[in-house]
């Protein structure tokens, strides 16, 4: 079954050394890119997680946070005097003003305030790596979910396209021999001599040429490979964007050959099918 590329998952416990929150959340992209917030105490860790990580999610655009806050009522952020005092300093150069209004921008500035980090215990890596663990299943389940409501879009779009050839079908029975008769009918009225053996030749290299039963054949193909490719037991986006441009060439290559209204209009919602599918298809795994 196919995932989609959007996801979000979140997990949280309580350690000794502080409140665990990991967040997990992630957009289409061609490759895997990730992005890690992680706290200092388990950065040490970070490249066994990014990697842990890019093995399980795969594709995508990926933002990873790992925070820690203390569990007690004491504030962990504390001021930086002697950078706060050397921004005022600075301030005091440029614009005139008292000191508080100087303190209330200065405290702004960055590094004004220094967030005292949560020491992580070693015997929380297992609770940590744990928890990684779930959000990570949470993130998988809303592919999952979401890669759901895409497959039946796909299954959808892609049997109105074989509703549309079977319309295909109908007009092309009649449209050759509809070409044949107005060209017959053109030459009768020119009222020229003409040799009857070459202008059957020529006639049939120009039918030879508008005709689409290869294409039709291999429209079908591609949609039944596109459709049972939707029953893999991965998912495989890139798969199903080239199996989707090939659906795409045939379907252009008919609307070349059609020289039939009608033809056209069929060809050209088939094509808006295929344009919804093609841009649904850039957000599946």
């Amino acid at each position: 079954m196919i995932q989609s590329m959007t996801g979000y998952g979140k997990s949280t416990v309580q350690l000794e050394s502080g409140n665990l929150t990991i967040e997990i959340k992630s957009l289409n992209s061609k490759n895997i890119d990730l992005n890690t917030r992680i706290t200092s105490s388990v950065r040490p860790k970070e490249l066994f997680i990014r990697k842990h990580l890019s093995d399980k999610l795969k594709r995508g655009k990926v933002d990873f946070s790992l925070y820690m806050e203390s569990s007690t009522n004491k504030k962990n952020s504390l001021l930086n005097s002697e950078l706060i005092n050397t921004y005022i300093d600075q301030l005091r150069e440029i614009v005139d003003g008292s000191a508080v209004e100087l303190l209330k921008i200065a405290v702004k500035m960055p590094d004004a305030i220094i967030n005292e980090q949560v020491e992580e215990n070693e015997a929380d890596w297992p609770i940590i790596f744990n928890e990684i663990e779930n959000a990570l299943s949470e993130i998988i389940k809303y592919r999952k979910d979401e890669g759901l409501v895409l497959e039946n879009d796909f299954i959808n779009r892609t049997n109105t396209i074989k509703e549309l050839l079977v319309e295909i079908e109908k007009i092309d029975s009649k449209r050759i021999d509809h070409v044949r008769s107005k060209i017959q009918a053109e030459v009768e009225k020119l009222n020229i001599d003409h040799d009857n053996n070459r202008f059957e030749q020529e006639l049939i290299y120009y039918i030879e040429k508008i005709d689409i039963t290869e294409e039709k054949v291999r429209l079908d193909n591609h949609l039944n490979y596109f459709l049972s490719s939707l029953e893999n037991s991965t998912s495989n986006g890139k798969k199903l964007g080239f199996i989707g441009q090939e659906i795409g060439r045939e379907i252009n290559t008919i609307g070349s050959k059609a020289n039939n209204s009608e033809m056209q209009k069929i060809v050209i919602q088939m094509k808006d099918e295929l344009e919804k599918i093609k841009e649904q298809l850039l957000n599946v795994l």
